[in-house]
């Protein structure tokens, strides 16, 4: 799959429903926003709408930084985002680490979601990747399925995350 290219996906749930799988252009960033409500609804405020978009700009500028999304005729229905992070083991090849997995509510159990991660993955491979990780808050056994039918194993590694320290 060349990253350029969009995949095409039928839904079997939504007759006469095309699903694009391909990369965020710069001009969704208010969709790909409403989009994260579904994700975190209760996610902290965003900064000024300047500051926000001087930080989309760079983002979308970083040649190893990928947001994935499922369109639906114009609308954000699924993403996730891809950091491709230089590494000097492994024979120097880079590994992934994906982000902010999310299907729209009404657009959820469709296979949206895999089809937006397998997107991701085969951009890493293209880039030579040894590896990617995800991380998951989730403790449901669905989701964990989800994943590993994905194309992710389970129990390989061991993730810890290390949070700021809290203000008083």
């Amino acid at each position: 799959m060349s990253i350029a290219k969009p995949q095409l996906i039928n839904i079997a749930n939504l007759p006469n429903t095309i699903i694009s799988i391909r990369l965020i252009t710069r001009n969704e960033l208010p969709q790909l926003l409403s989009l994260y409500q579904h994700l975190n609804p209760a996610d902290a405020p965003l900064p000024d709408e300047h500051i926000l978009q001087s930080m989309w700009d760079e983002i979308i500028n970083d040649p190893r930084l990928f947001y994935i999304v499922g369109d639906n005729a114009g609308k954000l229905v699924s993403t996730c985002n891809l950091a491709i992070v230089p590494n000097l083991t492994r024979g120097a090849r880079s590994y992934g680490i994906i982000e902010n997995v999310v299907t729209h509510t009404d657009y959820r159990k469709q296979g949206l979601g895999t089809q937006v991660l397998r997107y991701a993955l085969n951009i890493a491979w293209q880039q030579k990747c040894y590896k990617v990780m995800l991380l998951t808050s989730s403790k449901r056994e669905e989701t964990l399925r989800f994943y590993e039918q994905a194309g992710f194993k389970r129990g390989v590694k061991t993730g810890f995350i290390a949070l700021p320290p809290e203000k008083s």
